[in-house]
This record gives C-alpha cells, sequence and structure tokens, in this order.
C-alpha cells in the first residue's frame, strides 16, 4: 500500500498565535480561503471537532464533512476527510503553525494520502490535484491572515431587521426563490439561479444601487430551510475584496418572527478613490457600503414582510 506524504508552506508577515486562532475558528474561513464559502460545526467535543464545509471548486458548489483535532499548544491542526471521492481512499493533513519571531509565521501544510486500490494512475491525480491545490490556496490564505490580523479598519458587520406578523416559512420562501426577484424587487434588474443540488445556488445579479449604478454580483448560498440562508459573494463590487452575508428568520413567543439581513465586508483600499473620487477615504467608504447593502437589504425585507403577511 503506497501512502504519500506531501508539504507545501508559506511564509506570512503575522503572529503565530493569531495564525493559529484564525485557522482554529471555522467561522473565519469565508474570508482566509478564497473557495469557502460557509462551515459549520456538526460536533464540538474539547479539541476535537467535526465539521461541514461548503466551498466552490472548479467554478462548481461542493460540501464535505472532516473531523479536525485542534492542539493550541503545539500549534498544530490535524484533518481527515471522512468519505473521499474516488480516487482518493483516505486524506488527511495538518497544519503546522511555527513562529519566526513576534511578526511572522512559517505555515506548513502536511497532506497525507493514498488511491483506491493502490493505482498508480489514481496516485499520480491525487499528486496533481494535492499540489496544485495548495500552490493555488496558500498565497490566497498568506493575503487573508496578513489583511485579518491589520486591516481592522477596513472590515465592517451590520445587520437589518423587521418584525413580521407571518411565518418564518413565507419569508424564507422569499429571498429563497432568488429567480423570481425581478418581478418581487425593484432594485434587481435581471437574475440568475442555479441549484444543481438542493439547497446549494449559485445566484448572479444586477442590481441597483441608491445613486442609479448598477452593480453585477455572483454569490453562492447555502440554505437551511426554514431558519437561514448564507452567502459568499464570487464576484464582487469593485469597493469589496469580501462580501459574506446571512438571512436569518426567528419566530419569537408570540408566534412573530424577526427577518434578518446581516452582512460582512472588507473594503478595498486600492479602489475608495477610484470609486468614490479623490476626496474619499476609508470613512466614506464605509459609510458607503452600509448605505448601498443597507438600503438594499431592507428593500428586500420590507418586501418580504409584505409577502408573507399577506399569505397569514
Amino acid at each position: 500500500m503506497t501512502v504519500r506524504e506531501v508539504e507545501h508552506a508559506v511564509t506570512v508577515r503575522a503572529p503565530a498565535s493569531e495564525v493559529y486562532r484564525l485557522l482554529a475558528e471555522v467561522e473565519n474561513w469565508p474570508r482566509l480561503f478564497p473557495p469557502s464559502v460557509y462551515v459549520e460545526y456538526l460536533e464540538r467535543e474539547g479539541d476535537e471537532e467535526r465539521i461541514r464545509i461548503w466551498a466552490t471548486a472548479n467554478g462548481e458548489a461542493k460540501n464535505w464533512t472532516s473531523r479536525r483535532e485542534l492542539d493550541p499548544q503545539g500549534l498544530r491542526i490535524t484533518f481527515t476527510q471522512e468519505v473521499s471521492a474516488p480516487p482518493v481512499a483516505r486524506m488527511s493533513g495538518t497544519w503546522v503553525v511555527e513562529p519566526r519571531g513576534e511578526g511572522e509565521t512559517h505555515l506548513r501544510l502536511l497532506h497525507s494520502y493514498r488511491a483506491v486500490d493502490d493505482d498508480p494512475e489514481g496516485l499520480a491525480w491525487i499528486d496533481q490535484a494535492v499540489d496544485q491545490n495548495s500552490r493555488e490556496e496558500l498565497p490566497g490564505l498568506k493575503s487573508g491572515l496578513e489583511e485579518a490580523t491589520r486591516t481592522a479598519e477596513l472590515t465592517l458587520s451590520f445587520e437589518d431587521s423587521v418584525v413580521v406578523e407571518g411565518s418564518a416559512k413565507d419569508l424564507y420562501d422569499f429571498v429563497n426563490e432568488a429567480d423570481r426577484w425581478t418581478e418581487r424587487l425593484p432594485h434587481v434588474s435581471t437574475v440568475t439561479l442555479t441549484e444543481d443540488t438542493p439547497g446549494l445556488q449559485v445566484l448572479r445579479m444586477d442590481t441597483r444601487a441608491v445613486d442609479g449604478s448598477t452593480h453585477t454580483t455572483e454569490s453562492v448560498r447555502v440554505c437551511f430551510p426554514h431558519q437561514r440562508i448564507v452567502y459568499k459573494q464570487t464576484t464582487l463590487p469593485a469597493l469589496m475584496t469580501l462580501h459574506t452575508g446571512r438571512w436569518e428568520f426567528r419566530t419569537a413567543e408570540d408566534g412573530t418572527v424577526t427577518a434578518t439581513s446581516q452582512h460582512t465586508v472588507v473594503l478595498n483600499a486600492d479602489n475608495i478613490t477610484k470609486v468614490l473620487g479623490t476626496d474619499a477615504g476609508i470613512p466614506e467608504a464605509r459609510r458607503f457600503v452600509r448605505d448601498a447593502l443597507g438600503a438594499n437589504s431592507r428593500a428586500t425585507l420590507e418586501h418580504a414582510k409584505r409577502y408573507a403577511e399577506e399569505r397569514r
């Protein structure tokens, strides 16, 4: 039986403790890993956990389940895929976080794997895939880690909510059926929705901002009926390097439902003056993005509220 062990590495200009923390807390992954859309905990006990990951691969949305073992003292995170897809028979790995002074980290990514039936062609295919994916992933991860540790002023999170005298199901349906948004939402001019796997959507649309400009965005959405829809934009407006969010529907004891739209954004500092003018800075960009996204979210929430309350 041939077991292959390979290593890839990158140097990160960030403290090792922060690098480890950001990797250990899976809610950070959509920001750190460009293909990552959403990660949730399925089980957690001590330093062992089971997680489900949604990500894009070759333009398609995929999901899988992994087990992880955290070692905060040794700054290591070990992971194992629960079910591997042929030609992979088994895949595991380790993140090794090594301090290089106060502000620099040597980050190593180790993989261990074998092919189904010990097939040489299958093993060669895995070799190429792991090498290519690791070489593509690590520069993006390096950038994400460095950005996350030094650019707090470029990051903003906010939410808008409405209380609805209707059902969570109707509110969820309104947001889930995004292919009907051109009929239902004045600020959406065109929309394309694909859902090859139930609950896993790719949404591409043109939206009009309050200033009249039109923006094309594409998002991968993960849907949890009838509770929430989480998403990550894969095609972004010029002012952003990251945009993730969620729609959430919570029913209170009195039967009303609070519908919430949440956004997390990282601004693209290089494009602020190009988009907003030479006098604009980070404060102006933060206000612009908050106002633009908030206006569209509040409009969607109000239309969803009307839709749900008409069906009481």
